[in-house]
């Protein structure tokens, strides 16, 4: 029997501390809700500390995920402690997690503070942490820039003070796997009682060796590793869950190691993540990009088709993605399309939810010769994740040249009536914006715009992704059509629809206070 690696998912906590990504409650649940299918050992919530709304997130993920451990992060600070446990206290496997720096110049720099303070303040919280929570966490953060001795001295005393699991994380992505290897070795070697405790490891991409440096933990000793879904992480990222778990199952007989991931929905959640954070994943990503599976040239077509271990050492089944596209038309029937929804893996959706895919996928299909299952779950996911519709983008008109102003004229659906404005701009996509602005009343700061093709060829769809921000707070959407002025602008007024339902809530939850 291969031993067991723990995955640990930090994909709603540091993932989420990815530049320009926010999630709401909501978001970080169905998030969870993945994870829990795709059978993680931990899913770290958030830092309930942080602020009101990770609070409440990490409290909803307690209360309502069941077999994964729930993690919340805390500083080694007495309050955040408690606050931490307040929103853990309703899970079924909770886990404190307390960190605090033990390198040199993160202690001169950042804490403040004298070697022997944090060593004192790591046992003390660590002991405080333990009386409320059966398992606690503790993190020398900065520890591959830490004095050796001093931090086998730190790790002993937080397991003697009740950590059950020590974290060595390679905070700013600076270690080799030689190194770090070695670096693993050195602990289990060095700390007595090392072996009253698992070690993890928590390593960051800022070199692009996260992935590299938590397979050679494990060859020297670690049992969990810390990972995010697609990578996701502050800077560069951290190492990416999907490219751990297959590099463990694809060489297993190396590793000598297992883990319990359901491989299978892999796909299914680097996706999910992808549209709720807005982040995309690059083409040629390890395991999850769109041409991992993907052959071009003719000698490899020539050799899969004969046999495919000549050039795919893991099978697309193994991941979640079928070998065959399904080719869907207009003249497809509704049961039919249903059926491909299931066999996609989308099922128990609302008869609602699928009149609405059906419908867009029939006004797909006029405009398309041929779509995809990539049009397919765009649809679906956009119709998944739709917030109420508060604002309707009904029509449009842009007029634009290399020699003329761009203008556009937006009719816009609220409350039953059509609000019409027009508005110039620098740029046809620039000028829609600005007209449903004037509609809706609504002016915000334009953050991030992106486009993309969904599928390939003339008529494919354009997946627009906006980030708009107001107050502080940034919202995402995304629209797709096969005209991009019109994917603009349903993503704009989709963001908006968001922003909208959001401060509508706050008011809500501020009525009901009083």
């Amino acid at each position: 029997m291969t031993n067991k690696i723990y995955i640990f998912d930090t994909t709603l906590r540091d993932g989420e501390q990815t530049p320009k990504v926010s999630l709401n409650k909501n978001d970080k649940v169905t998030i969870a809700r993945q994870l829990e299918k795709l059978n993680v050992d931990v899913i770290e919530a958030g830092f309930p500390a942080a602020s009101n709304g990770d609070f409440e997130a990490v409290k909803a993920i307690a209360e309502n995920i069941q077999n994964p451990v729930i993690v919340g992060l805390a500083r080694a600070v007495n309050k955040d402690i408690s606050c931490a446990w307040e929103a853990l206290k309703y899970a079924k496997k909770p886990r404190i997690h307390v960190f605090i720096a033990t390198s040199d110049l993160h202690m001169k720099y950042k804490l403040k503070m004298e070697p022997e303070e944090v060593l004192k303040k790591a046992v003390d919280t660590v002991k405080y942490a333990k009386s409320l929570c059966p398992s606690v966490e503790f993190s020398p953060e900065d520890a591959t820039r830490s004095n050796p001795e001093f931090l086998y001295k730190v790790v002993e005393a937080a397991i003697d003070a009740g950590a059950d699991i020590i974290n060595i994380p390679d905070t700013v992505g600076y270690s080799t796997p030689s190194q770090f290897g070695a670096f693993i070795k050195g602990i289990k070697n060095n700390v007595p009682n090392i072996d009253r405790a698992i070690i993890s490891v928590h390593c960051h991409d800022d070199l692009g060796m996260a992935v590299a440096n938590s397979l050679a933990a494990i060859e020297n000793g670690a049992a969990q590793i810390e990972c995010a879904v697609n990578g996701l992480g502050e800077r560069a990222g951290n190492a990416a869950l999907e490219e751990i778990v297959m590099a463990i199952k694809t060489r297993s007989n190396y590793f000598n190691c297992h883990t319990d991931i359901v491989t299978e929905e892999i796909i299914k959640t680097s996706g999910l993540v992808s549209h709720i954070t807005g982040v995309h994943v690059q083409s040629n990503k390890a395991v999850v990009g769109v041409n991992a599976f993907a052959h071009e040239s003719g000698i490899h077509q020539h050799g899969v088709l004969n046999c495919r271990e000549t050039y795919e050492i893991m099978t697309p089944e193994s991941v979640g993605l079928k070998k065959s596209i399904i080719v869907l038309g207009k003249h497809s029937g509704r049961h039919a399309f249903l059926q491909h929804l299931m066999e996609l893996g989308y099922e128990g959706l609302s008869s609602d939810k699928t009149d609405e895919i059906f419908k867009k996928f029939k006004d797909l299909a006029d405009k398309k010769k041929q779509v995809s299952d990539e049009d397919i779950e765009s649809l679906v996911k956009n119709e998944i994740f739709h917030v109420p519709e508060v604002f309707k983008l009904e029509n449009y008109q842009v007029s634009t040249g290399n020699a003329v102003m761009s203008t556009s004229t937006v009719e816009i659906g609220y409350n039953g009536k059509i609000i019409r404005e027009a508005s110039c701009g620098d740029g046809p996509v620039d000028a829609t914006f600005k007209a449903i602005e004037k509609a809706t009343g609504i002016k915000v700061v334009l953050d991030d715009y992106f486009i993309k093709s969904v599928g390939s060829g003339k008529d494919a769809l354009g997946e627009v992704t906006v980030k708009i921000k107001k107050e502080d707070r940034i919202f995402s959407s995304k629209g797709v059509s096969t005209d991009i002025i019109e994917a603009s602008g349903i993503a704009f007024i989709n963001a908006i629809n968001k922003l909208y339902y959001a401060y509508h809530m706050d008011c809500l939850e501020k009525s009901a206070a009083y």
